[in-house]
């Protein structure tokens, strides 16, 4: 399953990220066409709970209401979105892996993604992300036994969480200046 994080506020652009233009669509609408063209088999976005313009996109989007999921308290940050993700009981049943990405990342190649699924797949106990510079990057690929641990996390974000699982990590380089 993709996971894309759009609870952000977004104060900086003076309105949500994911509403931007992006060719022919949003930058929202872009995310949720590139995974679905890799085949995933759901993708779901976290939006702030009550964030009438998200869901006015997402319902012109046609994405399902059952792939949608409200976060209640987006002032807490990220690591919160990714923790409603990890307890959300939405998920299609039989998913092995889930792959965290940033809603602020419409220009990733799709090659990037694709090299993270194959990457992932040959390292399906491992936690996957792509590396640039040799900095570990997003999106980041989560087998089931390290995403549901995030659920009942007591770190204080991502990137602390997945430094205390760092012995279950694996990474890739890549050249996509989109990561930077």
């Amino acid at each position: 399953g993709a996971i894309i994080l759009g609870a952000g506020r977004s104060q900086r652009m003076g309105r949500p990220k994911l509403l931007l233009p992006w060719n022919a669509t949003t930058v929202l609408g872009h995310l949720i066409a590139q995974w679905q063209s890799l085949e995933v088999r759901q993708v779901a976005v976290v939006y702030a709970a009550g964030a009438r313009e998200i869901e006015e996109e997402l319902n012109r989007l046609g994405l399902a209401a059952n792939d949608r999921i409200p976060n209640p308290a987006p002032e807490r940050g990220m690591f919160s979105s990714i923790q409603c993700a990890a307890a959300w009981r939405g998920w299609t049943e039989g998913l092995t892996h889930w792959i965290l990405a940033l809603g602020d990342q419409p220009h990733l190649r799709t090659t990037t993604l694709e090299a993270l699924l194959q990457f992932g797949s040959a390292h399906p106990d491992k936690i996957c992300q792509p590396r640039r510079k040799g900095r570990r990057k997003h999106p980041v690929w989560l087998p089931e036994k390290v995403f549901a641990k995030l659920r009942d996390s007591s770190e204080s974000n991502l990137k602390d969480f997945l430094e205390a699982h760092a012995a279950e990590s694996a990474g890739f380089e890549s050249d996509d200046v989109g990561l930077d």
